[in-house]
């Protein structure tokens, strides 16, 4: 099995802003694995706050060796072995996960999604991310987000509601809210969601700090819209802490090292009672059609990558009512390769 990879910088549209930092790129590793004539394509989308980086990948990805692996690959043996490798480093993990997902669709010839059940039929919406910025930059970006029909909205700072009154100005779209644990205050952060409620608010991303778990679910409790999880979940084993703490999760590839330990939190967040969102870094169309493959087991999805991207390698997914398109080609059914 023949493993290549190469970096690549992901450039954002606009600089991404969110409570605690701003961006302009991403730095991305793309990886192909090579079997039997069959290659399968990954991704791992590296923001600065999960502390990986194009050298961290390198020193790992010359770690792995998957001679050992015969198909069809046993994927709970590929989580122990990349976890055994070194700790942590969950978006180099799922750029192996999800290259070995595609060349399994593809040797198999089946579609990825059919390998979890999902139903294409039932793929939720999907949102669009509004970063902070200027007033005139917030209603040009909801301006061009017109083909999604929820908008997410960043806040965190110290004028959240003028940015919502912003975006209010030009769209009565419905919203999800993701406060990156930037708000502090636990009395101030209920009387916001009471409010963000009455402005049409679906769901509230971390609220507060994740170690502030108390903060958190008292918050939840009080909460008339549902509080989601974000930072505080990470991977599999986080989610038996969180129950009663929040009302669902967001689960993203880059967090979970990939589309395996994905599936396993979304089962595990069902029997819990939990709702899902299944959610995004900045992305190529790789990633993010990895992770609409489980998104019709999810209650709703935040795969807006290729929307934020100026240099996508791929061709962008068919997307059509504010909902990306599975088809029926193997694997992830990525396409338009440009590197």
């Amino acid at each position: 099995m023949k493993i290549g990879y190469k970096p690549f910088q992901l450039e954002l549209k606009y600089p991404f802003t969110i409570a605690r930092f701003s961006r302009n790129f991403t730095p991305v590793m793309l990886l192909d694995i090579s079997l039997d004539g069959f290659t399968g394509l990954g991704e791992a989308s590296m923001v600065p706050y999960m502390g990986e980086n194009i050298q961290s990948a390198t020193d790992f990805l010359s770690n792995v060796d998957l001679s050992w692996m015969k198909f069809p690959f046993d994927f709970d043996e590929l989580t122990a072995y990349l976890d055994g490798i070194a700790p942590g480093n969950p978006n180099i993990k799922a750029a192996v996960d999800i290259a070995l997902h595609d060349l399994s669709g593809k040797m198999l010839n089946i579609p990825c999604y059919r390998m979890f059940g999902s139903d294409p039929q039932k793929m939720p919406l999907t949102s669009i991310t509004i970063g902070i910025d200027t007033p005139e930059i917030v209603i040009r970006k909801v301006k061009e987000a017109e083909n999604c029909h929820i908008i997410k909205v960043k806040l965190g700072r110290d004028n959240d509601q003028d940015l919502i009154k912003n975006i209010r100005s030009v769209t009565n779209k419905p919203l999800f809210v993701d406060a990156n644990q930037g708000w502090t205050d636990r009395n101030q952060g209920l009387d916001m969601a009471h409010w963000l409620a009455e402005q049409g608010t679906l769901l509230i991303e971390q609220p507060m700090p994740k170690e502030d778990m108390d903060s958190n679910a008292w918050i939840t409790e009080h909460s008339p819209i549902p509080i989601f999880a974000d930072e505080a979940v990470q991977r599999l084993p986080d989610i038996e802490h969180l129950k009663g703490a929040y009302h669902g999760i967001n689960i993203k590839l880059m967090k979970s090292a990939g589309m395996a330990e994905g599936f396993k939190m979304i089962q595990l967040a069902r029997k819990q009672g939990m709702k899902v969102l299944i959610g995004c870094m900045s992305e190529t169309s790789c990633a993010t059609l990895a992770a609409a493959a489980l998104a019709p087991l999810c209650d709703w999805a935040d795969l807006d990558g290729p929307f934020l991207t100026a240099n996508n390698p791929f061709k962008d997914p068919e997307f059509n009512d504010g909902k990306w398109v599975l088809n029926d080609d193997s694997g992830l059914g990525l396409s338009g390769y440009k590197l």
